[in-house]
């Protein structure tokens, strides 16, 4: 190999660590707001959990709830957190079995 072509692949190879690095960048960027979404959503969810809590002790309807959802699932639609609205199209879902089972 001459210095021509070891210089050649120096160069395409800072090239590609240089868009490497870029990437990585991006990625740290989504995970981070991923992250922050994760959090939020857990949050909402307490928030929820709570407000459904407090109507169970109120004497609300909770089972009417729960039987919409399984109307929702037996149409064919997810309702656990993964994938929930979305159209099932492989079969049953363990996830929303284990949501219905609780």
């Amino acid at each position: 190999m001459d210095k021509q072509s070891l210089f050649v692949q120096v160069a395409n190879l800072e090239e590609r660590i240089g868009e490497l690095y870029v990437e990585l960048g991006s990625l740290k960027q989504k995970i981070q707001e991923l992250i922050e979404e994760n959090q939020r959503l857990s949050q909402e969810n307490a928030r929820w959990k709570q407000v459904a809590a407090a109507e169970g002790k109120a004497g609300s309807h909770t089972g009417e709830g729960i039987d919409n959802l399984y109307k929702i699932y037996q149409e064919g639609f997810h309702i656990c957190n993964l994938k929930y609205g979305s159209l099932r199209t492989e079969g049953e879902c363990l996830f929303c079995m284990s949501f219905l089972q609780k």
